[in-house]
């Protein structure tokens, strides 16, 4: 039971991650419509995530750093989870 959820949340974190790092792979792309689909759902999930971490840290020139830290910041969180979830329902 306790290895399923563990499984369960590891694969919505790497999904996450997945299309995190899909957005930032089209942002080199100029000509993208990001209010067509799939564009738009793309950018709307990952947005609301990554605006908290673009608020804090500006783009350093045309460079927007802050899906790095965004990424690093859900791998710690993913832990934490795991970590809570090992403790007390093991």
């Amino acid at each position: 039971m306790v290895k399923a959820l563990i499984s369960g949340i590891n694969s919505v974190f790497s999904l996450f991650y997945i299309i995190i790092l899909i957005r930032c792979l089209l942002s080199f792309f100029p000509n993208i419509d990001w209010y067509k689909q799939p564009y738009f759902t793309i950018r709307q999930v990952t947005d609301a995530y990554l605006n908290i971490f673009r608020k804090i840290i500006p783009p350093i020139g045309m460079i927007d750093i802050s899906p790095i830290i965004a990424i690093i910041a859900l791998g710690v969180i993913q832990n934490i989870i795991i970590y809570l979830i090992a403790i007390f329902l093991t």
